[in-house]
């Protein structure tokens, strides 16, 4: 293969290649321009294609680092000191380069309950921002909210959480075209209709803050929602009504089979237990790890805006957990990629193949982005994060650009 006029060759060789069956020590990595153009299992392999194209690639040797795909965070709020609901377009770029760094190549920005003029602002600085250079892949907006339930709203303003109204989410929904998922509650009084306007627009409705019972959970799978926002998190489980036992979104989660769930697996979240238990269930082929990010993502502890800096609550970090300022509920995480996949399989005992399955071809499938995104297998994306065997972050791609640079190779 020769490379088209223009465009370079960077082979990233020495390292061990992560699959979701597989780690091939040895193999390697053949980017062109912007995509995988080759993929080498081993060094034997590796080696023939340099005797055969010699001084034709820049060659980075990973020295037996991890080679990954970039990780797909489906969730994410902000970092780096800024949030998505800052209303101003560097504040988008600064949180998404913040989280790019440590190798979230594909990011979905997401928003939370808010005003009609927050939300607003936050969609008018995302569509400025989306074509900023050296950010991570923007797949689209999440908007979290606002049509949630009271009983289920964790940490969400409660003066901004209400029922679906028809003429705003459609005006909404008209003024940006940029929303690929939204995440509301389907039990609310007209839920599914709202979804059904979504997937007209080809947008993922998820369930999420939800107090729905089994069977309006089932319903709601039914209508399309194919997603489970933070499991666990805000959402109900088996109650007793009357005397009987009444399931709810976590079980209706465990037994739809073709159900996608969001795990925040920052070690904080959920213990390795649950982390375990959802393997166990739903398998890596339907669990998507997610940061659930907020601005303080990389930071000291201290107190940050959840949300907007001008309107947001408070929220207090201590000792690497973000809280609401009266200590009774997280307020989302301060995590960042490589920590999730650390927790993953040091702490819960997954396979780092599974785990990073579940950080890479999982949720860009649930998002309908695998064609692009997700593995190691020309004609994708290049994006490729090396770790090292402690899951330090060392090299980020993204389509081909080094976002950070590792090995200490000059790249022609």
């Amino acid at each position: 293969m020769r490379p088209r006029a223009g465009e370079r060759r960077l082979l990233i060789r020495g390292g061990v290649l992560v699959t979701p069956r597989l780690l091939q020590p040895g193999g390697a990595v053949l980017v062109e321009g912007s995509r995988i153009s080759a993929v080498f299992p081993d060094e034997r392999e590796t080696r023939a294609w340099l005797g055969a194209n010699p001084e034709t690639a820049g060659v980075l040797d990973a020295g037996g680092d991890y080679v990954l795909p970039g990780f797909v965070d489906l969730h994410c709020h902000g970092g780096g000191g800024a949030d998505f609901m800052d209303g101003d377009p560097e504040s988008v770029v600064r949180a998404a380069r913040s989280h790019l760094a440590h190798g979230t190549t594909s990011i979905l920005p997401t928003t939370l309950a808010s005003s009609r003029a927050a939300l607003d602002a936050g969609l008018a600085a995302f569509g400025k921002a989306k074509g900023e250079t050296d950010c991570p892949d923007f797949l689209g907006l999440h908007l979290e909210g606002p049509y949630f339930s009271q009983a289920q709203r964790g940490a969400q303003d409660p003066a901004h959480i209400r029922n679906p109204d028809p003429s705003e989410y459609r005006s909404i929904l008209d003024a940006s075209g940029d929303i690929a998922r939204w995440t509301l509650a389907p039990e609310l009084p007209g839920a599914l209709d709202m979804a059904a306007e979504l997937l007209r627009r080809g947008i993922l409705p998820s369930i999420g803050h939800s107090d729905a019972t089994f069977e309006e959970a089932c319903r709601a799978f039914d209508a399309g929602f194919t997603l489970v926002t933070h499991l666990y998190s805000a959402m109900s489980t088996v109650k007793r009504v009357g005397g009987y036992r009444v399931p709810g979104v976590l079980e209706a989660a465990w037994l739809l089979d073709g159900m996608y769930v969001e795990l925040i697996a920052d070690g904080r979240h959920l213990p390795p237990s649950l982390l375990r238990l959802a393997r166990k269930i739903k398998g890596p082929a339907r669990c998507c790890l997610v940061t659930d990010a907020m601005r303080a993502a990389g930071l000291p502890d201290g107190s940050y805006p959840l949300g907007s800096r001008d309107s947001g609550q408070t929220a207090v970090v201590r000792d690497g957990v973000a809280w609401m300022s009266d200590g009774q509920a997280f307020a989302g995480s301060v995590a960042t990629a490589e920590r999730l996949l650390a927790v993953m399989v040091r702490d819960a005992g997954i396979p780092l193949t599974e785990a990073a399955e579940m950080w890479t071809a999982t949720p860009a499938r649930a998002i309908g982005a695998d064609r692009r995104k997700g593995s190691l297998a020309p004609g994708k994306d290049a994006d490729i994060v090396t770790l090292s065997p402690d899951f330090e972050t060392r090299l980020v791609l993204s389509r081909g650009r080094i976002a950070r640079p590792a090995y200490g190779a000059a790249v022609p």
